[in-house]
């Protein structure tokens, strides 16, 4: 693993009116790493990684992505990078009008212009990658669980051997049993194509199967940084509530 950071915030501050969000935060992701953000619901999590690719403008601070400022990118440059980018929304965000394989395929034909019958091979594969079969490839995602559903978003958010991988509240409202076969997709998938992960949670569960490293957000700063081990026996009160609640 290299020891440059594949992505790097510094002094980022981040408010909407009256409310602040982030307040002079600092985060580094190495290359290869798989990093876990934990905090309060509402502390500002989406936010910072949504900073961080550059997807919402800050207020204040740096990005870097592989040690070129965002601040420094053409709109055509900022395009490229989010090719490089696999992502999955907290609520999945499919789209309902397309199928699944159309869903998973999304990326390939509008993003890469590749032809429709290749990219529906690798729809196929990214989706046998995830447990999931041909079979639903027709169907649409009303017709789905809430576990399949969150399945098909993973498949689209690898589709395209994305560098970057940004998990949003991957396991967010499914049963245990599932919650685990999604964590241990996540990580098993994540660690064969050798990507730089973000995943947002508070499912301890799910954090200590997809972490090397866990950072903590409270009021607006990362407060604490430290393996999923280093979490488990920290004596630090705010980690406690993590690790005895989460």
């Amino acid at each position: 693993m290299s020891e440059n950071p594949k992505i790097c915030l510094r002094n980022i501050a981040k408010g909407f009116g009256d409310k602040v969000v982030l307040d002079g935060c600092d985060l580094s992701i190495k290359c290869g790493e798989s990093l876990v953000l934990m905090g309060a619901s509402g502390g500002g999590k989406s936010v910072l990684a949504k900073c961080a690719l550059g997807l919402m403008p800050v207020d204040r601070g740096d990005v870097w992505v592989d040690g070129i400022a965002l601040t420094q990118l053409s709109g055509r440059e900022r395009e490229r990078l989010m090719q490089r980018v696999g992502v999955l929304f907290q609520h999945g965000a499919l789209f309902d009008s397309l199928t699944i394989g159309q869903n998973v395929a999304f990326g390939l034909v509008e993003g890469r212009g590749m032809a429709t019958a290749v990219a529906r091979d690798i729809a196929l594969r990214k989706m046998a990658a995830v447990g999931l079969g041909a079979d639903i490839e027709d169907l649409l995602p009303a017709e789905l669980s809430g576990g399949m559903r969150k399945r098909v978003a993973l498949a689209r958010a690898i589709a395209t051997d994305p560098e970057i991988l940004v998990l949003d509240e991957p396991v967010e409202g499914l049963d245990p049993i599932m919650a685990a076969i999604v964590s241990n997709v996540v990580a098993e998938t994540a660690h064969g194509m050798g990507a730089t992960v973000l995943s947002i949670t508070n499912n301890l569960a799910c954090a200590r199967r997809l972490a090397s490293r866990i950072a903590l957000l409270r009021d607006g700063r990362i407060v604490w940084q430290g393996t999923p081990g280093e979490m488990e026996a920290s004596e630090d009160s705010y980690v406690k509530r993590f690790t005895q609640y989460g």
